[in-house]
Formats: C-alpha cells, sequence, structure tokens
C-alpha cells in the first residue's frame, strides 16, 4: 500500500476514493491515524487475559452517514497539508515505522486497543483486513494502480467470512468477496442468488 501512495500522481490525490465523500488524499489522511494507532497499540502492553482476536475485535455498525465528527475531520486535515507531497511524505514515513514495529513485535504478547485486550499477532491480523479494504478504496478510481497482494486478499476474505459466520460463495474472486461483503459494490442479480440466505446479512459494515 505503501507503494501504491507513492506512486500516485497529482491528479490521482483529487480523485474520490472508495470511501464514500472522500476523496484519495483524505484516505491516505486516514491510513496515517491508522499507522499512528498501530505505533500506539504495540507500546501499550497489556497484563489481563485477551477479552478479542482478530475477529471478535471487529464491530458491526451501521453505514456511515457522514455525520461522524472524526469522519468529517479527515477532509480537514488531509487539506492542512497543502501539497500532496506531504502527505505521502508523512504516509511514508509513519506506515514504515509502523512496518518495522510490527515485524519487531512479539505475536504473543499482549496489547490494549480500544478496551479490547488482544495479542500483538490477532491485533496485527485485524489490520491485514482494515488495509486491505483501505487499498482496494485507495485505488477504486485508478485502474491502472497496483492491487493487494493475493494473499492479503485471500485471509481477509477468509476474516470476513468468520464475522459473516458463514463462507462467501468460491465464485467470487476475492476483492468481489470484500468489496460485496462490505457493501463497496453492489452485488449484481446473479451474485445475489449465490449469495443465498447470505445476501440478507450483507452489507457487513465494520467498525
Amino acid at each position: 500500500m505503501r507503494t501504491a501512495v507513492d506512486e500516485l500522481s497529482d491528479q490521482d490525490w483529487e480523485r474520490p476514493s472508495g470511501c464514500t465523500g472522500w476523496l484519495v488524499r483524505d484516505l491516505v489522511c486516514h491510513l496515517i491515524i491508522d499507522a499512528q494507532d498501530v505505533l500506539i497499540t504495540l507500546v501499550t502492553p497489556a497484563e489481563t487475559e485477551p477479552t478479542a482476536d482478530s475477529v471478535t475485535y471487529w464491530n458491526l455498525v451501521e453505514p456511515p452517514t457522514g455525520e461522524d465528527p472524526l469522519d468529517a475531520l479527515i477532509p480537514r486535515l488531509a487539506a492542512a497539508y497543502g501539497e500532496p507531497r506531504w502527505l505521502k511524505f508523512h504516509f511514508d514515513d509513519v506506515g514504515s515505522a509502523a512496518g518495522r514495529a510490527a515485524e519487531l513485535a512479539d505475536p504473543g504478547v499482549r496489547v490494549s486497543t480500544q478496551d479490547k485486550v488482544l495479542t500483538v499477532g490477532d491485533y496485527l491480523s485485524a489490520y491485514v483486513m482494515e488495509w486491505a479494504l483501505h487499498h482496494l478504496d485507495l485505488i477504486a478510481h485508478l485502474p491502472a494502480a497496483a492491487e493487494p497482494p493475493a494473499e492479503t486478499l485471500a485471509a481477509a476474505r477468509a476474516s470476513l467470512e468468520e464475522i459473516a459466520g458463514a463462507p462467501i460463495p468460491a465464485s467470487f474472486s476475492d476483492k468481489d468477496a470484500l468489496l460485496v461483503g462490505t457493501g463497496r459494490r453492489a452485488p449484481t442479480d446473479a451474485e445475489k442468488a449465490a449469495l443465498g440466505e447470505l445476501a440478507a446479512k450483507i452489507p457487513l459494515v465494520l467498525g
């Protein structure tokens, strides 16, 4: 994803992202906050037993309406950077630090975030879902951009299926399973029929 951001042209930053109401620059600003959250969580140890894992970390929430104060803050923060190169620099700086911290962290250590206790391994696995979806959001209107690695999409799909409590039909590619499953794209009539009873549970909006 850092490579995808690094390869954005000046025009790309003003294109819409896959997150309703956010431009690409707004999404990258959100990704900076995500990377900061990873750094903070990895140095917030917990002594109690885990209360969540990589799946139960997620809550199912109502689709965003644009009225959340944080959602409204992100575009203002992104605009404050001025030139896209400063957003790109900050994301690469903080994102690479988060990546190094994740590689150095002991996966069995327990950490605390959002009033939950998880192992580092489960916490980082939850972020595979977060960043796989946001990588797809980043390139939603950039057809030439590189997609997330296949193994990342497959892992995120497996997590989404656990959250849904049912497998998404094999006729769906991993990318389409994520896009349709989280409401980023409406299912076609054929896809809806293939989903069967699972169609009533979709979209799964994660928060």
